[in-house]
């Protein structure tokens, strides 16, 4: 049964990323206190969610509770790597909050310790606490949001429905269009990759 949260803290956030196996786009992260007496049923992983799910937990998300997503870019990712872009992009929002977090939760393995705050990794986090859940739920739908505002403007890849992901689809784009600003050039686009841009 999911659990809202690791500790008795007051203010414990809740931290995830959406992005990572991206060849496209930036990676986003999301930082998420609930406050006391505040529960919002059917959080879950984003991963085990329907969009239509997703979308309307991320209002009541957004309505109830402390939080904030940020973003790093792919030239970011490409100077740091796809692990600290993603640990990056976590700090900086647990930056906007606008209360300090006495605790921070991150789902995963791996984290960088941000202002001397005390924290704890948890594998597979977004399926054992609300917070983190939440925080999946927004990062997902933020960066989809983001990836469909892309596909405006490229549309060869596919974005509207692979929101940069390495599918055939967005592979077949970059082999036939070549890469664009969007693209992860640290990544392997593509098995003999072209370097021509728009």
């Amino acid at each position: 049964m999911i659990q809202k949260q690791f500790t008795e803290f007051v203010y414990e956030a809740g931290c995830d990323e959406a992005g990572r196996g991206c060849l496209a786009g930036p990676v986003f992260a999301a930082a998420v206190i609930i406050p006391k007496g505040v529960c919002i049923e059917r959080l879950n992983d984003s991963k085990k969610l329907s969009h239509k799910q997703r979308e309307l937990l991320r209002f009541e998300i957004e309505k109830r509770t402390i939080w904030a997503v940020a973003q790093c870019s792919p030239t970011e990712i490409d100077q740091l790597n796809i692990l600290w872009a993603s640990i990056a992009a976590m700090h900086k929002a647990l930056d906007c909050l606008s209360v300090v977090p006495e605790f921070v939760s991150v789902d995963g393995n791996r984290f960088k310790p941000w202002r001397e705050i005390a924290f704890a990794t948890h594998v597979k986090g977004d399926a054992r606490f609300m917070h983190v859940a939440a925080a999946s739920i927004l990062a997902k739908t933020h960066r989809d949001e983001y990836m469909l505002t892309a596909h405006k403007d490229f549309p060869c890849y596919g974005w509207d429905r692979n929101k940069g992901y390495p599918t055939a689809e967005h592979r077949r784009g970059i082999a036939e269009h070549g890469i664009c600003k969007e693209h992860r050039r640290s990544f392997s686009l593509l098995p003999a990759q072209r370097t021509f841009e728009f």
